[in-house]
């Protein structure tokens, strides 16, 4: 990347006014993109948007997108930047929500450290003892089979929620719960409600460090912290009642670089709008970079919820997830009317129905028509191997989304 770019870019985290952070629900007027500092008697000439390929470079060289970090921001602001120089105006909205962290848990044995997460909702401690491996996936009669009291009580996944494991445990004398992954990939839950109680989750194949009556140290390390989040509006002036909102989330996992998630999604989006800017299309949309959707799909949650006449207008809802990496063939499910409106578009296969897990969720829970656009969950979701995407996959996606808003939008009225 030229160093006359990228300082333009770095310029742009110091030079974005702070009200910007804070803006309210009405658009904000145009901005001007902050520039490098030129000479005394001429400014620089203004630098042109990034290629796809330079967006992608650009971005994962951040790391891990985590909702409240600095690389979180240094995303959103490079892509702010780049949304400016195509000719949009952009609103940020803020808003915060409190996150359960782990801060480096595990089960240290005579064999060395397993790396595990906490479930979130477990309490943080340090516990020694002796390991006894609970039959019948830690269920009630499972543990009535053995003898827990005092000790490290090990269970595998499946059959009954995380949070009946954890009581069985808890009520059965465990000092400590630890559940095996049914993969040898790491375990992340949820506890949905808080214990008193260390949990801990660890991959499958910690398995053979904790036989029973192997003595070792649960050490599970965690903090409650409160998230600042933004959601990233893009928009061209004067638009202030879209009728097409083409989404996607930001934010990835803790040690995830999140390339196929979801920067593959977030790239769509860029270039939806690098697409549309001179068309009518542009008049009638929004581009929405959503902020927490991995800690339960946040983002999309505050802007429903702060922008209810908005969603009376729009006619059609398109969210990007993961569709960088050729696991299946590009899928859109959603909403009866939007499949049927796009039936002749190619490239991609439509389904009727409902999916959960992205950002589409609220504004289908609010009567919007919702597509879902997505190519399946590859080897590498949610684990830091996350950094591979294929650009001509992002293109074709582009394209698909593309014909199914002119289709949705032709057929309800207006080209």
């Amino acid at each position: 990347m030229p160093q006359d770019i990228l300082g333009a870019l770095l310029a742009c985290l110091t030079a974005l006014p702070l009200a910007l952070a804070q803006a309210p629900v009405t658009p904000l007027p145009a901005t001007q993109v902050p520039a490098t500092q030129g000479s005394a008697t001429q400014s620089p000439a203004p630098q042109p948007p990034a290629s796809l390929e330079a967006n992608v470079e650009n971005i994962l060289k951040f790391g891990p997108r985590v909702a409240g970090t600095p690389a979180n921001e240094l995303a959103r602001t490079y892509l702010e930047t780049q949304l400016r120089l195509l000719g949009y105006e952009t609103q940020r909205e803020p808003f915060t929500y409190p996150r359960f962290d782990d801060l480096g848990s595990g089960v240290t044995t005579t064999a060395g450290t397993v790396s595990g997460l906490a479930l979130e909702g477990s309490a943080g401690g340090s516990v020694s003892g002796a390991v006894v491996n609970v039959p019948e996936f830690g269920t009630s009669a499972g543990f009535a089979r053995v003898d827990v009291k005092g000790k490290l009580a090990v269970v595998a996944r499946g059959r009954i929620p995380f949070l009946e494991k954890a009581e069985n445990a808890q009520r059965a004398g465990a000092t400590g719960l630890i559940i095996l992954n049914s993969e040898d990939q790491p375990l992340r839950g949820r506890l949905t409600t808080p214990l008193a109680f260390p949990v801990l989750g660890v991959p499958a194949g910690a398995a053979e460090r904790l036989g029973d009556g192997q003595d070792v140290t649960l050490n599970v390390r965690v903090q409650q912290t409160t998230v600042q989040a933004q959601n990233l509006i893009a928009y061209k002036k004067g638009v202030t009642q879209p009728e097409v909102l083409f989404g996607a989330h930001l934010d990835s996992v803790p040690g995830a670089p999140g390339a196929n998630d979801n920067l593959s999604g977030t790239l769509t989006v860029l270039e939806l709008a690098r697409r549309t800017v001179n068309t009518p299309l542009s008049a009638r949309a929004y581009f929405v970079l959503f902020d927490g959707e991995e800690n339960g799909l946040l983002g999309a949650k505050h802007f429903t919820g702060r922008h209810p006449a908005l969603l009376g207008g729009l006619k059609a809802m398109l969210n990007f997830d993961m569709v960088g990496v050729d696991v299946q063939p590009l899928q859109a499910t959603g909403s009866r009317a939007l499949v049927n409106a796009a039936q002749a578009v190619s490239g991609v296969d439509l389904l009727e129905g409902q999916e959960s897990g992205s950002d589409h969720v609220p504004f289908q829970q609010q009567n919007v028509p919702v597509l879902f656009f997505h190519r399946g969950l590859d080897a590498n979701y949610h684990q830091p191997g996350d950094r591979l995407l294929d650009p001509q996959l992002i293109r074709a996606t582009v394209a698909a989304g593309l014909e199914v808003a002119q289709a949705v939008l032709a057929q309800q009225g207006g080209k």
